[in-house]
């Protein structure tokens, strides 16, 4: 009876069968034997009919906890003798992925691993950091390989750091699917490169990729221009207002030298307006009331109007106004901002593109500060396959059921 009712809650069936069950009171792990009946003849993939078992071998498989004990299956486990006299080992369909662990075990790390940092998932499950990440590289490796990126047709490309002394790599994500697809070192044109060589690989073409969204790479401008030519390039509307940002605080502190008022409005100036709290408010209309005499008030003006101008969608009226904002900026004495204009001037048809692509790289950036935040809560991801598998697991909706029914 005891063993029957461990074969149910291991959902093993015939040929297989629990043999002997031992509990160790001292470490508190408890070990299932599991055996097949004599004289089992066992098929082979890719072979025909069925065959004897020459010898085996007993393996020992990390199993789902018993209560709060840790659970291991030592099985004994067939190899069998075929026709032109080869001798191949046999495995039941339960065996992980990762020799030493069940599809069950396998499954638990993996949906932990989507949530949690290794290390966490280490210490919780007793198994050591490099096994979680061997057995999660293993399944991003498996389902990658297996990828269908035949119906890609708009990318978002973008780069994160993942080491000390400007160590980057580059993410290609769907930006329809909203998932990354592609994932590889450094951040120059020869990144793209790879990604069409990916895509060959995996049922695409370079010629179906008909957008990108990047931010103002000329590494990426260059790569997309030589290995992806069919596609358009987005800037980013938020890349845009970013730049734009960034002149409005090189402003405030460039006029503060002169103006100690300007002092503490640094997050005043940077946040919308919407999001700040009613103290904040009164300070920004303040200065804002004294454009004329202050260029950091006017800074935030000219910033509010690109913002504005970049909400709108029909792209001949979108045109018309970012020529006359870059016109009115380089007359004025806001001189960061200039560089901003000439910054638009310089990529304006990317910039432009927005009002009728859309496309963002607002999931990668998502992404990224998601990402930054695990590295520094676990040890390892300095490491670019730790990080390529970490990034997978997080935004990659992979697929993993088809590995393993288990992690369905």
């Amino acid at each position: 009876m005891q063993k029957q009712l461990f074969e149910a809650a291991l959902g093993i069936s015939k040929p297989w069968l629990v043999r002997d069950v031992e509990f160790d009171t001292s470490s508190k792990v408890l070990t299932i034997h599991i055996d097949f009946s004599a004289g089992t003849r066992f098929p082979v993939s890719g072979v025909e009919g069925v065959h004897p078992v020459h010898d085996t071998q007993t393996k020992r498989l990390r199993h789902l906890n018993f209560f709060q004990h840790e659970c291991f299956l030592e099985v004994r486990t067939p190899r069998v003798k075929l026709p032109d006299g080869r001798v191949v080992q046999v495995a039941p369909d339960w065996f992980g992925k990762l020799s030493g662990f069940t599809l069950l075990f396998e499954a638990l790390v993996l949906a932990m691993a989507q949530q949690m940092s290794f290390a966490a998932i280490a210490k919780l499950t007793g198994v050591s950091w490099h096994r979680v990440h061997a057995i999660c590289k293993r399944y991003v490796d498996l389902a990658v390989a297996e990828a269908d990126l035949s119906s890609v047709k708009a990318v978002a490309i973008d780069e994160t750091s993942y080491r000390r002394g400007h160590t980057y790599l580059t993410i290609v994500a769907d930006a329809e699917e909203r998932k990354v697809v592609f994932v590889t070192e450094g951040k120059d044109a020869q990144t793209v490169a790879r990604f069409a060589q990916h895509l060959a690989e995996h049922k695409g073409t370079a010629d179906q990729i008909a957008a990108a969204s990047i931010d103002m790479s000329p590494a990426f401008i260059k790569g997309l221009a030589e290995h992806l030519p069919k596609a358009r390039i987005t800037f980013d509307k938020f890349h845009v207002i970013a730049h734009a940002s960034t002149a409005v605080d090189q402003t405030r502190r460039i006029e503060q030298r002169t103006d100690p008022s300007l002092k503490g409005l640094r997050w005043t100036l940077l946040k919308q307006r919407a999001r700040l709290s009613e103290e904040s408010r009164a300070d920004l209309d303040a200065l804002v009331a004294r454009a004329t005499t202050k260029r950091t008030a006017r800074a935030w003006l000219y910033r509010e109007h690109l913002r504005e101008i970049l909400g709108r969608k029909q792209i001949n009226v979108v045109s018309a106004m970012l020529k006359q904002w870059c016109t009115n900026v380089m007359r004025s004495k806001v001189e960061p901002m200039k560089d901003v204009a000439k910054l638009i001037r310089s990529h304006f048809d990317g910039i432009v593109a927005w009002t009728q692509t859309r496309q963002t790289n607002g999931f990668l950036e998502a992404l990224n500060g998601l990402f930054q935040a695990a590295k520094r809560k676990a040890r390892g991801y300095t490491r670019f396959d730790t990080m390529r598998t970490v990034i997978f697991l997080i935004a990659g909706k992979l697929d993993f059921s088809r590995l393993n029914p288990r992690a369905a």
